[in-house]
């Protein structure tokens, strides 16, 4: 089985999509019956590789990223070259220059599955001229993997092809999310003990961590919110917490290491996502969240899976977006009882045993797979 994963970027890039497609290569991979090379664009580079599991990475010169798509024409030639040494085609979306390479090389003997992560919710007027690229693209899958099943109903463009649609959530690498006992009683004792929110993502207007900031104004001086990551937004957030005199309360911390996550994780009492719209897909820092057993707070986003991965009073509470008291009323439901906290904690790594493992992703794409070759 000769497996092609055709996606906008690959490691060492960083971010949500790119790493499901590194698990998905690198456990495929250990499959006795499976070859599973990657098409890729790339910033500042071009080359064919190997890696250290002996699959094949083909990057293509990118030219810019622009409406957060990757411009490489040479990825065309590059699939037209490569595109008869697979059976199967994984495209990895949103991305608009996979889905026009595709369509301007002849797949007809390959089989074409569709990873949508997202609906494309920004861009809303190229969308309307991309629709019809990707109206094709719909038709001519064999099948498409939604990340929950909350998506295949809230997406108006799945539901058209729910028939062809199958739910596999994602699955992450827990060795990769490291503890180090120093570092989590250095993050404690630099914050005095106080509960600790941890948030963590693109500083943009998606991720709605504006209203994060604003609930603290709810909270007692025992809280504290550290919130990781980088952004456009950094200067206009750090303006409204200095407005609104809540230095104390809130910390940003700039990007957090890959060394030291696991840390921040195992530091806080609770993980918040606070995502307003449904660019926010899944949240896999949920899940991460979820693997040290902490309990989420997240947002009920219209059509998006967001609050099925965090399930209401089963691994946390779920809150309306936009609405910083209902943030602050969660966060003190789950630190004023010791009960609750123990359901929720317990029902986080519950549900991340059962449900978010990396090799169970993995397996049900490959019996995916299997099934399409039948």
């Amino acid at each position: 089985m000769r497996i092609l994963q055709l996606g906008k970027f690959y490691p060492p890039s960083t971010g949500g999509t790119e790493t499901v497609v590194y698990d998905i290569t690198e456990v495929l991979n250990e499959y006795k019956d499976v070859s599973c090379d990657v098409l890729c664009s790339s910033k500042n580079y071009i080359y064919e590789e190997s890696s250290a599991s002996n699959y094949k990475i083909i990057r293509t010169k990118s030219l810019g990223v622009y409406f957060s798509t990757s411009i490489t024409p040479q990825m065309i030639f590059k699939l037209k070259e490569i595109i008869n040494n697979y059976d199967i085609i994984h495209v990895h979306l949103p991305d608009p220059m996979a889905n026009i390479a595709l369509m301007l090389v002849d797949c007809s003997k390959q089989k074409i599955i569709l990873h949508w992560h997202s609906d494309i919710v920004k861009q809303k007027l190229l969308l309307k001229l991309y629709e019809p690229f990707q109206e094709w693209m719909m038709r001519r899958a064999d099948k498409i993997i939604a990340t929950t099943p909350k998506y295949i109903e809230g997406s108006k463009y799945l539901q058209k092809y729910k028939d062809k649609c199958v739910s596999i959530p994602i699955g992450i690498d827990v060795c990769k999310l490291q503890k180090k006992d120093e570092k989590v009683l250095q993050i404690k004792e630099k914050y005095k003990n106080k509960i600790i929110i941890f948030s963590l993502g693109r500083l943009v207007y998606y991720k709605g961590f504006e209203y994060l900031i604003d609930s603290a104004k709810y909270l007692t001086d025992k809280y504290v919110i550290l919130i990781g990551g980088n952004g456009p937004l950094k200067d206009s957030l750090y303006k409204k917490i200095i407005k609104n005199r809540l230095e104390s309360k809130v910390k940003f911390l700039g990007r957090v290491e890959d060394d030291e996550l696991g840390s921040y994780y195992e530091a806080c009492d609770i993980y918040c996502l606070p995502s307003i719209v449904k660019s926010e897909a899944f949240g896999i820092v949920q899940i991460e969240a979820m693997s040290f057993s902490k309990p989420i707070v997240a947002t009920k986003i219209d059509g998006s899976g967001v609050d099925w991965v965090n399930k209401n009073h089963v691994s946390g509470v779920n809150v309306n977006p936009k609405n910083s008291r209902e943030l602050a009323v969660a966060f003190n439901e789950l630190m004023s009882n010791d009960d609750i906290y123990k359901k929720y904690s317990e029902g986080a790594k519950n549900r991340f045993d059962k449900l978010f493992n990396r090799d169970a992703m993995a397996d049900s794409v490959y019996h995916t797979y299997k099934e399409i070759l039948k």
